[in-house]
């Protein structure tokens, strides 16, 4: 289990997740058609938004979904923030508790296994010349050929395990400290992203008091999805 870690352990698999994401896209950027992957992330940024939609009109859950949505599981181009991480690495590991560092491991697992998919989407969508006309029935049967359920189980157990230990952390006093302490001096050394991501989560997940529905009803309702989408190629749109 990850919580087992020790910090350097956690700094150690945070440096690997960043170059291989990092690996990813430097791939995908020599993709002669590299647009191809900003028309399936909206596409799944309206399907979530759609399927999501009670949770982002909710007053308690709307700063939650939002940061799910955008900042863990949407279209959000996360390049600035690895960035900044890859070069300071060795400071997270010193200055910030187990569990922010866990939150930030997580995530970039998420990125590096979500651009993963997203590769191999494309190309299935491509194969059966979908990539500019994806609808629900296209995108589910690629998302059937494309296989990978172990895969797509991780990506909605990592939502579950990022949204516990953003919980967690919001009960920790010190941390919100820290992180207003860290604002100025974070941006003055050019790494607003990251701690913008970080403080962003914080906040959403503090202005809800408690994550255990929120994440549940994400977690049912993605489970649900995942499973009908491997069980028949001919999905409708369940909203």
């Amino acid at each position: 289990m990850d919580d087992d870690l020790d910090k350097d352990s956690i700094g150690r698999e945070l440096a690997a997740s960043i170059v291989g994401v990092c690996e990813l896209r430097a791939a995908r950027a020599a993709d002669p058609a590299a647009d191809d992957y900003p028309l399936l992330k909206q596409w799944q940024a309206k399907r979530l938004a759609s399927t999501h939609a009670d949770l982002l009109a909710s007053e308690r859950y709307r700063p939650a979904a939002g940061f799910f949505l955008s900042d863990l599981y949407g279209p959000k181009d996360f390049r600035s923030r690895d960035e900044e991480l890859a070069r300071v690495v060795p400071v997270m590991v010193r200055v910030l508790p187990q569990r922010a560092l866990l939150t930030l491991l997580e995530a970039v697992r998420m990125d590096a296994l979500s651009e993963s998919l997203d590769t191999d989407m494309v190309l299935a969508l491509r194969k059966a010349g979908r990539i500019r006309s994806i609808d629900w029935q296209s995108y589910a049967a690629a998302y059937r050929a494309c296989g990978r359920r172990a895969d797509r189980e991780l990506q909605i157990a990592l939502i579950d395990r990022i949204g516990k230990t953003l919980d967690r952390l919001t009960r920790m006093p010190l941390i919100r400290v820290s992180l207003r302490l860290m604002h100025g001096p974070a941006h003055l050394a050019g790494l607003g992203e990251l701690h913008s991501f970080l403080q962003r989560g914080f906040d959403a997940f503090s202005e809800m008091k408690g994550a255990d529905e929120f994440l549940a009803i994400i977690i049912e309702r993605e489970t649900a999805l995942m499973r009908e989408w491997f069980a028949r190629s001919n999905a409708g749109n369940p909203a």
